[in-house]
């Protein structure tokens, strides 16, 4: 299953490096986001190497979630697509 990065998670003064926002191609509801949480998540950079990830929960109504990456992540990766296993 493919995601795009979205964005940080942010507040209102602090970015949380490790932990993204994706959104997930097929999935439109917070309930069908629930049945992907403890999956794993893999980005690939540029150069060839990968981060990998777990999704934490699901994040708002529309079908995003959260996945939290074992280090944090460059700026590079916002927009770019991560690989969900399933």
């Amino acid at each position: 299953m493919e995601g795009t990065i979205v964005n940080f998670r942010l507040s209102r003064h602090v970015q949380k490096n490790n932990h993204m926002i994706i959104t997930v191609k097929d999935v439109s509801s917070r309930d069908k986001a629930k049945e992907l949480v403890d999956k794993p998540v893999v980005w690939k950079s540029p150069a060839g190497k990968e981060i990998n990830g777990k999704v934490a929960s699901a994040h708002g109504n529309k079908g995003n979630i959260r996945v939290i990456f074992e280090k944090g992540m460059p700026g590079q990766s916002l927009a770019t697509k991560v690989e969900i296993k399933v």
